[in-house]
């Protein structure tokens, strides 16, 4: 499988801040995440409809939580969390829609699993500012995690052009970041240094080539 990099809202831009930059940085990233948990659903349709007048395909809009927003828009897919709907009713009733779970262990990623997910993002793997004061969960971590679940494994949690090679070469299908782009000084910059990490052919943990 191709590794991925997905790009995940902060929740502290205003609309057309996040839709202006994501309509520059979209070329080179294959998932926006529109995450704004404080949000109602007009809020989080105001983003949606803000990344698609931006010229941000479709389907590269994944939208957290809100199940009836991924709908009504026809976007790529749904990112769940514990107190979302179940993998499994949203597969069933909405087969069309691509399924990401939010997991913190590695009970969790099997379950996601088992229920259909298509993806989970595990973290948070370093340091972050959005996880003050919990200890990351590690490389070592998300590498047992990817050797016991058939899905891909999305890491997220205070990765960053620095360190993000080191991620991709324990495992992980791909990297979601937050700050490392929406909140860099040049996110085109930043957008175009991950992608270019991120493209490239990372040995897996047998060391054969992927």
């Amino acid at each position: 499988m191709t590794k991925q990099l997905h790009l995940i809202s902060t929740g502290k831009q205003p609309v057309e801040q996040f839709a202006s930059i994501c309509a520059h940085v979209h070329p080179y990233v294959d998932a926006i995440h529109v995450r704004e948990k404080r949000k109602t659903a007009r809020e989080v349709s105001a983003f949606v409809a803000a990344l698609i007048g931006n010229g941000v395909p479709p389907q590269k809009i994944i939208i957290n939580d809100r199940v009836d927003v991924a709908v009504v828009y026809g976007v790529k897919g749904v990112q769940l969390a514990y107190h979302s709907l179940s993998v499994s009713q949203v597969k069933r009733h909405f087969p069309r829609l691509a399924v990401g779970c939010s997991v913190h262990s590695l009970d969790e990623a099997k379950e996601a699993a088992k229920s259909g997910a298509d993806f989970c993002i595990y973290g948070h793997i370093f340091l972050t500012t959005s996880k003050s004061g919990m200890a990351p969960r590690g490389v070592d971590s998300l590498q047992a995690i990817v050797a016991s679940v058939n899905i891909p494994v999305i890491a997220i949690g205070g990765i960053h052009a620095g360190n993000a090679a080191q991620v991709l070469q324990a495992g992980a299908d791909g990297i979601a970041v937050m700050s490392a782009v929406f909140l860099a000084r040049d996110p085109v910059a930043e957008a175009k240094k991950l992608a270019h990490i991120v493209k490239q052919t990372w040995p897996m943990n047998g060391g054969e080539e992927c």
